[in-house]
């Protein structure tokens, strides 16, 4: 008898087990299966960044689902807006179309690749596992320009990277990026957040740039959970919000200090246009700074001025401006020609809030 609720718990899970597999079995007769269907091993050789010319994926989802998740380099044509959008698909009817959704549920690739059918286009093909089964098999996870405005907008906390080759990026890029070209992703692994889980976007020119999904799979095998390319990039950011270029340091009265409200511009729309030297100790460095900076503490600084970098300004950053207007004198002593500034401030750093500044009393 001890054995007998094992055994009736055994039972229950095997009929509901079953008693699901029908009602997936239902559910995938409720629409017309298309005749031609691929997998994920298919869909490898033909979603490829830059996008195949003798072949188009589209995604038949509506735009809701497609800019938050979707194979990158595809084409977004919601079923419901098929007839609207015809305009956008190949005028040779013989090239392959491969159209994906929602997975073995979801009814609308099959009903768009019908759709193509009947317009007399030959090669047609459904991934009837669609976007889910991409995802689970390792496929980068792309997003859409509305997407990152989105993120943007309501300063979600995520790491937005540019792969591109600096003197490309300075010329124009998404607002809030970092410059990491994929060329030295390995040399710039410490301006990656210390968090693995954390939301980490990579873009870079466009539809035909691989530097993006690249430095994406480079991150994904360091160990970070959270990864997503923007392929559109640079240029589709540029036609729909317009350019964005580094912001110029506005110095304080004296010429020493960066401006306040300079150096938040600079932080929220430019931050890698400028090297941040925080020169608290490293105890006070650990509890929180501002993002992408590195850690001087100003007693060390003297001995390793004569390797700070001049490829673009330095800004010193301590508690009050007490330490970051010593380490300003310290280098201007040595190295007079080096651009440098302090930010003469009150700055309180508290985890998974915005760094506060107020104005030194």
């Amino acid at each position: 008898m001890k054995f007998a609720t094992p055994v009736r718990l055994l039972l229950v899970a095997t009929v509901m087990f079953f008693a699901g597999q029908a009602a997936d079995a239902a559910d995938a007769k409720k629409f017309k299966a298309f005749h031609t269907i691929v997998d994920y091993a298919f869909m490898k050789d033909v979603a490829t960044i830059p996008p195949r010319a003798d072949a188009l994926v589209v995604d038949s989802r509506p735009a809701r689902k497609h800019d938050g998740g979707h194979i990158p380099g595809t084409l977004n044509i919601s079923d419901s807006k098929f007839a609207k959008m015809t305009d956008l698909l190949p005028a040779d009817k013989a090239q392959l179309l491969v159209f994906y959704c929602q997975g073995v549920k979801c009814s609308l690739s099959h009903k768009s690749a019908y759709k193509a059918e009947k317009l007399g286009y030959t090669n047609v093909k459904v991934y009837a596992a669609g976007y889910p089964d991409w995802a689970k098999n390792g496929g980068l996870t792309g997003v859409s320009t509305k997407f990152v405005k989105k993120l943007i907008d309501k300063k979600t906390d995520m790491l937005l990277v540019d792969s591109r080759p600096a003197r490309k990026a300075k010329k124009g890029f998404v607002p809030t990026a970092i410059i990491i070209p994929d060329s030295q992703f390995k040399k710039m692994t410490d301006k990656l957040p210390a968090d693995k889980g954390k939301l980490l976007v990579f873009y870079c020119g466009g539809l035909k740039c691989k530097l993006s999904p690249k430095s994406a799979n480079k991150a994904i095998a360091l160990g970070y959970t959270n990864v997503k390319v923007y392929q559109a990039g640079y240029p589709a950011w540029k036609k729909a919000y317009g350019a964005k270029k580094a912001a110029a340091i506005v110095a304080g009265p004296d010429g020493d200090t960066i401006a306040i409200a300079s150096f938040e511009e600079i932080l929220k729309n430019s931050p890698d246009s400028i090297h941040i030297i925080d020169v608290r100790d490293a105890d006070e460095f650990a509890q929180g700074s501002f993002p992408g900076s590195s850690n001087i503490p100003v007693d060390e600084l003297e001995a390793k001025i004569a390797g700070l970098p001049s490829d673009k300004p330095i800004v010193f950053v301590c508690a009050t401006g007490a330490r970051s207007g010593e380490a300003f004198d310290m280098v201007k002593m040595e190295r007079d020609a080096l651009k440098v500034f302090f930010l003469d401030a009150e700055i309180t750093h508290t985890k998974g809030q915005p760094s506060e500044i107020k104005a030194a009393s």
